[in-house]
């Protein structure tokens, strides 16, 4: 992306303060938009606008200022918008994608304090092509796994190591910050990472307490309370409310050759100790564990420089508790992105999925793209024409 760098000092003439830092500031963004046709969005066929389907649209600041020695004072304050509405996502929160302060040592790493992401974001998604050429409804079903980068870590502290031969490794922690109660609402995750030539591979793994109340919102709370459910996003997992732990492992590699590169993708998801009522609501009185597996190939060829095509086929198996969320579904994508420029694109996205079984609120299980509102039926289908802007 490229990104206009500006002066610390403009910024602080701005804000109304007259003293110049020795640092730099980069001013950046990516504007989304597109029109798209929905084949079933609760029950009926949609035709509109939707904003961010191909990468979320956002703005804002990352700085740098050198200490001397290889160490640098680092910061990113980001933010998520509709472009259609104006409005802010991430539960309205003004930095909601991002919002970090931190050093960063050449020789011992990278350590930041604030809003981040996981090690799930950090090591797996980043080595996933269809998290960046194929949009958002290639996603796993609801986002489960969260390697489309759709929830992050409030609180928390961040460590990245240097590149040692090839290998990145690091971990995050995110206070869960009630009192008598150390262990409520903590998240934690670690991952690795390998690069070499034409092959990238990662691994991550992320525990996440009362993760109804900690990660499934942008404003986490420590007030239990059995009614309490912020997982309505999709039914895939939105009967599920009430899980003590949320537990995820996924895995990511791919190969380029030529004008081609394939990629493998793997998660695991657990949903465990269903029943906790001080976590949230649990209306079918469920308890235990309830598991999916997802398997993901993408595949991106570029036809010429400016003119690439992805496509993706993920199928992700629901495991559930006793009748309850026994559930298949598989998704198909393909899109194709013509750039224009080196910041400006025009692209086609075209998603389908198909779903069986039961789901997590024991109904027959819905289609659910991800970033969509739930189909009525097993079936649903989006195509949508856009543009993107980075600058």
């Amino acid at each position: 992306m490229n990104r206009k760098a500006i002066s610390c000092a403009a910024v602080l003439a701005v804000c109304g303060i007259g003293q110049a830092q020795a640092a730099s500031v980069t001013l950046y963004g990516l504007i989304d938009y597109g029109v798209n046709y929905q084949s079933n969005s609760g029950g009926g066929r949609v035709i509109g606008g939707s904003s961010g389907i191909m990468q979320g649209s956002r703005w804002g600041f990352k700085g740098n200022e050198d200490l001397g020695g290889g160490l640098s004072a680092i910061f990113q304050l980001e933010d998520g918008f509709d472009l259609g509405t104006g409005k802010s996502l991430q539960g309205g929160t003004l930095f909601g994608r991002q919002a970090w302060i931190g050093l960063s040592s050449d020789a011992y790493g990278t350590v930041t304090l604030g809003r981040q992401y996981d090690s799930l974001v950090t090591f797996v998604e980043t080595r996933m092509n269809s998290s960046n050429y194929g949009g958002g409804t290639t996603a796993h079903p609801g986002d489960l796994d969260n390697l489309n980068n759709s929830k992050r870590v409030n609180n928390s502290v961040k460590y990245t190591s240097p590149v040692l031969g090839g290998f990145t490794f690091g971990g995050v922690y995110g206070f869960g910050g009630q009192a008598g109660e150390f262990s409520r609402n903590q998240i934690w995750s670690t991952g690795i990472g390998y690069d070499y030539g034409n092959f990238s591979a990662g691994a991550a793994y992320m525990n996440v307490r009362n993760p109804n109340q900690s990660f499934f919102t942008a404003t986490p709370t420590n007030v239990p309370g059995a009614n309490v459910n912020n997982m309505t996003a999709s039914p895939i997992y939105s009967g599920y409310a009430s899980s003590h732990t949320y537990q995820a492992i996924a895995a990511a590699g791919r190969y380029t050759f030529g004008p081609a590169t394939i990629g493998l993708v793997y998660s695991n998801v657990q949903f465990k100790g269903l029943g906790d009522t001080s976590s949230g609501s649990n209306p079918l009185q469920l308890s235990g564990t309830a598991k999916f597996n997802t398997a993901e190939v993408n595949a991106t060829y570029y036809w010429t420089p400016a003119l690439l095509s992805e496509l993706v086929y993920s199928y992700t198996h629901g495991s559930g508790v006793g009748s309850i969320g026994s559930s298949h579904y598989n998704t198909v994508s393909l899109s194709l992105d013509y750039y224009l420029s080196k910041r400006t694109d025009v692209y086609v996205i075209s998603s389908t999925q198909f779903a069986s079984g039961t789901d997590s609120t024991g109904r027959p299980a819905r289609a659910t793209l991800n970033a969509l509102t739930a189909s009525s039926s097993d079936r649903q289908t989006f195509v949508q024409v856009g543009m993107r802007h980075k600058f």
